[in-house]
């Protein structure tokens, strides 16, 4: 299920989006990016539409994914 970002309060959203990059290990190559600018990276690509916000009912996990995979998984 996925859930409207903007539905949920600012600071749980902050906290989810810290979780998320800290367990992702995001790869930004050589460069050493800041914690500050990968929040900010995410947020930027919840709010452009490229990622959202997935709940898990099965799992009740949350988790934060490209557009593109959960559209073509639930097709």
């Amino acid at each position: 299920m996925i859930i409207p970002h903007q539905d949920i309060d600012p600071n749980t959203l902050e906290n989810i989006i810290k979780e998320f990059v800290l367990r992702e290990g995001t790869d930004y190559g050589m460069d050493d990016v800041e914690m500050a600018q990968k929040i900010e990276d995410v947020k930027a690509q919840l709010n452009q539409g490229s990622a959202v916000i997935v709940y898990s009912e099965l799992y009740e996990t949350v988790n934060i994914m490209p557009k593109s995979e959960v559209t073509s998984s639930s097709e």
